[in-house]
């Protein structure tokens, strides 16, 4: 059971060395400027290797065909949902799950966002059994890797993924099971958009992990305006919000109140909480991207003023 491209090494790894009764995914989704239905990388991935497929809308609906692939052991990797009891109840022996962290930190939706959002300097994989609460069960085997000071989660993800597959196969030959230490968990909530909104108070440091923890969604924005910075358009009302996106950006040397744009030439230079962050590449609603200075200008910044 899987859905994104973080599952299809581990997919790739079991089709290679067990027999796959049957690959469950969820449903295709809209996306690109058409909106036409595309499906999951693991849907894509288990048609080219002929396996047995289905796609509920609901896990539910599913459990009828999951029982009669009688299946000895159930895999899970980022499903993406929530597996009813019902459910693990079916293999013979149960449910184990490739996880993006090192249990029992970071349980739960977003770990490798998580994680570099953070400033952790290593992460890793775990192999467990899945139970009916939220990445609680015993493991099997863990993984570490570290995490570069300027690594992003594209490039993060790619490694865990491979490696959760390398940790998975001697996994299943194992009988050993380690409670996890319960009173040591964090979480990973789910990420929201509005997460993405640039807070200049905090440290350079601080905004470059999210940033980079935040690519490629909901990534980092800030208002085109603010306090000394006029309206990008004549006439535009002082409330009306236009996010721009901060697409290239990195901790430098400055020094001023929080939000103070120190400098405008080929970059932007923002003073943050405790030094700045020097802004490379910029990108305004509907248009492409441009170096940080071009979009400055355009937007009529200045050196001195302050963004919110």
């Amino acid at each position: 059971m899987g859905t994104p491209d973080f599952a299809v090494p581990t997919l790739e790894a079991l089709a290679r060395e067990h027999d796959v009764v049957l690959v469950v995914a969820q449903p295709d989704k809209p996306a690109g400027r058409g909106m036409k239905l595309h499906p999951p990388a693991v849907v894509v991935k288990a048609r080219e290797l002929g396996l047995p497929l289905v796609q509920p809308a609901k896990v539910r609906e599913a459990l009828d065909v999951v029982a009669s692939a009688r299946p000895d052991l159930g895999i899970v990797v980022a499903y993406g949902k929530i597996l009813p009891p019902s459910l693990l109840a079916i293999p013979a022996r149960g449910f184990l799950n490739v996880h993006a962290s090192i249990l029992p930190r970071w349980r739960g939706a977003a770990p490798i966002q998580r994680a570099i959002e953070a400033g952790d300097r290593e992460t890793g994989v775990t192999i467990m059994r899945v139970d009916e609460q939220l990445d609680h069960g015993p493991t099997l085997a863990i993984a570490t890797t570290p995490i570069g000071d300027d690594e992003h989660t594209p490039s993060l993800a790619s490694r865990l993924s491979q490696l959760g597959a390398e940790t998975l196969l001697p996994a299943l030959a194992s009988a050993v099971e380690t409670p996890q230490d319960h009173a040591q968990a964090t979480y990973a909530a789910k990420i929201e958009k509005s997460e993405g909104e640039v807070r200049w108070g905090e440290s350079a440091r601080t905004i470059y992990d999210r940033f980079r923890a935040f690519d490629p969604w909901p990534g980092l924005f800030t208002d085109d305006w603010s306090a000394g910075v006029p309206p990008a358009s004549p006439g535009r009302a002082r409330d009306a919000r236009a996010p721009v996106k901060l697409l290239d950006l990195r901790p430098a040397e400055g020094h001023a109140e929080p939000g103070t744009i120190l400098r405008i030439d080929d970059q932007v230079l923002v003073a943050t909480g405790d030094n700045a962050i020097e802004i490379l590449a910029m990108q305004r609603p509907g248009n492409g991207r441009a170096g940080a200075g071009e979009v400055a200008r355009a937007l009529g910044w200045r050196a001195g003023a302050r963004l919110a």
